[in-house]
């Protein structure tokens, strides 16, 4: 899978995330990573169109200490392979709410329990287009 890492860039809690990408015309999944670090995931985002035994669905999840944590799945798929899709991703103490193209949002636990992370990668079959913080 090819990737794409940004690293020192401060996601801090009160902040939105914004980000546009196209994914592959063939794609199977995409993965979006928010973390302290390349080691632990407080954020995993994996929209899959058709990957680990899922289709058309977004899994949450956060890895820790070398493990994977317990699945979330919630929120629409408003992903379309070789159509740009936007999202935006608000870090509050307590959660990332994640608001979907769709209308549907997707409120995923802080489970690290960080206050600011400077680890962002994406990775798999998409082509990010723009990134935003504010």
């Amino acid at each position: 899978m090819s990737g794409m890492t940004i690293k020192n860039m401060s996601f801090k809690v009160g902040q939105t995330l914004t980000l546009a990408g196209v994914p592959k015309p063939d794609a199977t999944n995409f993965a979006l990573n928010i973390g302290p670090n390349d080691k632990d995931i407080a954020l995993h985002m994996n929209p899959r169109f058709d990957a680990h035994g899922d289709e058309n669905a977004v899994v949450c999840n956060s890895y820790q200490e070398g493990n994977w944590c317990e699945e979330h799945r919630e929120g629409g798929f408003p992903f379309k392979q070789g159509e740009e899709f936007k999202m935006s991703i608000t870090f509050t103490p307590e959660q990332f709410l994640v608001s979907l193209s769709d209308g549907s949002e997707i409120n995923f636990p802080n489970r690290i329990g960080g206050d600011k992370y400077q680890y962002i990668f994406f990775e798999g079959d998409v082509r990010i287009t723009s990134i935003e913080i504010k």
